[in-house]
Protein backbone atom coordinates (compact mmCIF):
# COMPACT_ATOMS: atom_id res chain seq x y z
CA UNK A 1 0.00 0.00 0.00
CA UNK A 2 0.68 3.85 -0.68
CA UNK A 3 -0.13 6.69 1.43
CA UNK A 4 -0.20 9.77 0.14
CA UNK A 5 1.18 12.50 2.81
CA UNK A 6 2.22 15.86 3.42
CA UNK A 7 4.13 16.66 6.85
CA UNK A 8 1.76 17.41 9.66
CA UNK A 9 -1.05 17.81 7.34
CA UNK A 10 -4.62 15.80 8.23
CA UNK A 11 -2.84 12.74 6.50
CA UNK A 12 -0.72 12.04 9.77
CA UNK A 13 -4.18 10.36 10.99
CA UNK A 14 -4.07 7.61 8.70
CA UNK A 15 -0.50 7.57 8.38
CA UNK A 16 -0.78 6.98 12.57
CA UNK A 17 -3.73 4.45 11.95
CA UNK A 18 -1.07 2.58 10.07
CA UNK A 19 1.74 2.57 12.16
CA UNK A 20 -0.36 1.88 15.18
CA UNK A 21 -1.98 -1.37 12.76
CA UNK A 22 1.37 -2.94 12.23
CA UNK A 23 0.59 -3.32 8.45
CA UNK A 24 3.28 -2.66 5.53
CA UNK A 25 3.22 0.62 3.55
CA UNK A 26 5.24 3.41 1.55
CA UNK A 27 4.74 6.73 2.79
CA UNK A 28 4.60 9.06 -0.37
CA UNK A 29 5.11 12.48 -0.08
CA UNK A 30 3.08 14.77 -1.74
CA UNK A 31 3.28 18.66 -1.33
CA UNK A 32 -0.15 20.29 -0.71
CA UNK A 33 1.78 23.83 -1.90
CA UNK A 34 3.32 22.30 -5.47
CA UNK A 35 0.66 19.18 -6.07
CA UNK A 36 3.76 17.34 -7.36
CA UNK A 37 5.96 14.59 -5.83
CA UNK A 38 9.55 14.32 -5.15
CA UNK A 39 10.08 12.60 -8.64
CA UNK A 40 7.97 15.32 -10.61
CA UNK A 41 5.16 13.63 -10.94
CA UNK A 42 2.25 15.86 -11.23
CA UNK A 43 -0.36 14.30 -8.06
CA UNK A 44 -3.70 15.95 -9.68
CA UNK A 45 -3.02 12.79 -11.87
CA UNK A 46 -3.38 10.39 -8.89
CA UNK A 47 -5.75 12.65 -7.21
CA UNK A 48 -7.93 14.74 -9.21
CA UNK A 49 -8.85 16.91 -5.88
CA UNK A 50 -5.14 17.28 -4.92
CA UNK A 51 -5.38 16.80 -1.40
CA UNK A 52 -4.44 14.37 0.93
CA UNK A 53 -4.45 11.96 2.56
CA UNK A 54 -4.97 8.94 -0.37
CA UNK A 55 -4.64 5.39 0.35
CA UNK A 56 -3.03 3.09 -3.08
CA UNK A 57 -3.98 -0.24 -1.95
CA UNK A 58 -1.75 -3.77 -3.15
CA UNK A 59 -4.47 -3.67 -6.40
CA UNK A 60 -4.40 -0.25 -7.41
CA UNK A 61 -7.52 1.14 -5.99
CA UNK A 62 -7.07 4.77 -3.75
CA UNK A 63 -9.57 5.65 -1.39
CA UNK A 64 -9.65 9.25 -0.33
CA UNK A 65 -10.78 10.97 2.68
CA UNK A 66 -9.40 10.52 5.94
CA UNK A 67 -11.75 9.13 8.47
CA UNK A 68 -12.92 6.17 5.19
CA UNK A 69 -8.94 5.66 5.38
CA UNK A 70 -8.67 5.28 9.10
CA UNK A 71 -11.46 2.80 9.58
CA UNK A 72 -10.47 0.75 6.63
CA UNK A 73 -7.35 0.32 8.30
CA UNK A 74 -8.43 -0.53 11.33
CA UNK A 75 -10.44 -3.21 9.89
CA UNK A 76 -7.20 -4.73 8.43
CA UNK A 77 -6.00 -5.85 12.35
CA UNK A 78 -9.62 -6.10 13.80
CA UNK A 79 -7.29 -7.63 16.89
CA UNK A 80 -5.64 -4.18 17.81
CA UNK A 81 -9.21 -2.93 18.57
CA UNK A 82 -8.47 0.18 16.30
CA UNK A 83 -11.93 0.67 15.78
CA UNK A 84 -15.08 -1.19 17.18
CA UNK A 85 -16.40 -4.12 15.19
CA UNK A 86 -18.67 -3.07 12.22
CA UNK A 87 -22.28 -3.05 13.02
CA UNK A 88 -22.19 -2.46 16.84
CA UNK A 89 -23.51 0.71 18.74
CA UNK A 90 -19.69 1.37 19.71
CA UNK A 91 -18.37 1.58 15.69
CA UNK A 92 -21.24 3.88 15.15
CA UNK A 93 -19.87 5.64 18.43
CA UNK A 94 -16.79 6.03 16.69
CA UNK A 95 -18.04 7.35 13.48
CA UNK A 96 -19.71 10.25 15.73
CA UNK A 97 -16.54 10.90 16.96
CA UNK A 98 -14.87 11.25 13.28
CA UNK A 99 -17.47 12.93 11.78
CA UNK A 100 -17.63 15.83 14.75
CA UNK A 101 -13.58 15.62 13.75
CA UNK A 102 -14.05 16.38 10.92
CA UNK A 103 -17.02 18.94 10.56
CA UNK A 104 -16.50 20.79 14.09
CA UNK A 105 -12.84 20.80 15.00
CA UNK A 106 -11.13 20.14 11.17
CA UNK A 107 -13.06 22.30 8.96
CA UNK A 108 -13.22 25.14 11.21
CA UNK A 109 -8.91 25.09 11.40
CA UNK A 110 -9.22 25.52 7.33
CA UNK A 111 -10.08 29.37 7.33
CA UNK A 112 -7.13 30.08 9.56
CA UNK A 113 -4.58 28.83 7.20
CA UNK A 114 -5.78 30.99 4.03
CA UNK A 115 -3.70 33.98 4.18
CA UNK A 116 -6.69 35.46 2.59
CA UNK A 117 -8.97 35.47 5.48
CA UNK A 118 -9.44 38.97 7.26
CA UNK A 119 -8.21 38.72 10.78
CA UNK A 120 -12.04 39.33 12.31
CA UNK A 121 -13.35 36.35 10.20
CA UNK A 122 -10.28 34.23 12.13
CA UNK A 123 -11.37 35.53 14.96
CA UNK A 124 -14.95 33.99 14.67
CA UNK A 125 -13.62 30.74 13.94
CA UNK A 126 -10.86 30.53 17.07
CA UNK A 127 -13.98 31.24 18.97
CA UNK A 128 -15.60 28.70 17.80
CA UNK A 129 -12.83 26.61 17.93
CA UNK A 130 -12.14 27.23 21.73
CA UNK A 131 -16.17 25.76 22.63
CA UNK A 132 -15.70 22.69 20.67
CA UNK A 133 -12.72 22.35 22.93
CA UNK A 134 -14.29 23.35 26.15
CA UNK A 135 -17.32 20.78 25.06
CA UNK A 136 -14.43 17.42 24.24
CA UNK A 137 -12.52 18.86 28.05
CA UNK A 138 -15.72 17.56 29.38
CA UNK A 139 -16.42 14.43 27.55
CA UNK A 140 -12.28 13.51 28.09
CA UNK A 141 -12.61 13.81 32.19
CA UNK A 142 -13.30 10.52 33.26
CA UNK A 143 -11.45 8.88 30.22
CA UNK A 144 -8.04 8.31 28.60
CA UNK A 145 -9.54 8.44 25.07
CA UNK A 146 -12.42 9.36 23.29
CA UNK A 147 -13.32 5.68 23.42
CA UNK A 148 -12.98 4.88 27.05
CA UNK A 149 -9.98 3.21 27.98
CA UNK A 150 -9.03 2.13 24.45
CA UNK A 151 -6.59 4.22 21.93
CA UNK A 152 -8.77 4.06 18.52
CA UNK A 153 -8.37 5.54 15.36
CA UNK A 154 -10.67 8.84 16.13
CA UNK A 155 -7.91 10.37 18.69
CA UNK A 156 -5.15 9.72 16.16
CA UNK A 157 -7.18 12.17 14.22
CA UNK A 158 -8.30 14.49 16.74
CA UNK A 159 -4.79 14.32 17.83
CA UNK A 160 -3.09 15.42 14.48
CA UNK A 161 -5.97 18.51 14.38
CA UNK A 162 -4.97 19.51 17.71
CA UNK A 163 -1.47 19.80 16.89
CA UNK A 164 -2.63 22.62 14.32
CA UNK A 165 -3.48 24.83 17.68
CA UNK A 166 -0.15 25.94 18.97
CA UNK A 167 0.80 27.78 15.12
CA UNK A 168 -2.18 28.78 15.11
CA UNK A 169 -2.16 31.13 18.06
CA UNK A 170 -5.12 28.86 19.76
CA UNK A 171 -4.68 28.48 23.49
CA UNK A 172 -5.61 25.59 25.46
CA UNK A 173 -4.05 25.92 28.36
CA UNK A 174 -7.62 26.21 30.20
CA UNK A 175 -8.24 22.32 28.98
CA UNK A 176 -6.41 20.23 31.44
CA UNK A 177 -8.39 16.96 30.08
CA UNK A 178 -7.25 17.99 26.69
CA UNK A 179 -3.76 18.41 27.67
CA UNK A 180 -3.69 15.04 29.38
CA UNK A 181 -5.07 13.20 26.82
CA UNK A 182 -3.15 15.15 24.14
CA UNK A 183 0.18 14.21 25.71
CA UNK A 184 -0.88 10.54 26.55
CA UNK A 185 -1.35 9.96 22.87
CA UNK A 186 1.81 11.87 21.62
CA UNK A 187 3.75 9.30 23.59
CA UNK A 188 2.26 6.50 22.03
CA UNK A 189 5.71 4.66 19.97
CA UNK A 190 3.30 4.41 16.87
CA UNK A 191 2.81 8.11 16.88
CA UNK A 192 6.13 9.42 17.52
CA UNK A 193 7.14 7.00 14.73
CA UNK A 194 4.83 8.76 12.34
CA UNK A 195 6.02 12.06 13.71
CA UNK A 196 9.35 11.52 13.09
CA UNK A 197 8.95 9.91 9.86
CA UNK A 198 6.95 13.52 9.02
CA UNK A 199 10.13 15.05 10.00
CA UNK A 200 7.82 16.45 12.98
CA UNK A 201 9.70 15.59 15.73
CA UNK A 202 13.25 14.73 16.32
Amino acid sequence: MKLYYSPGACSLSPHIALREAGVAFEPVLASTKSHKLQDGTDYYGINPLGYVPMLELDDGTRLREGPAIVQYVADLVPNKNLAPANGTLSRYRLQEWLTFIGTEIHKTFSPLFNPNMPEEAKAVFKAKLQSRYEWLDGQLADKAFLMGEHFTVADGYLFTVTNWTKPMGIDLSSFPNVAAWHARVAARPAVQEAMKAEGLVK
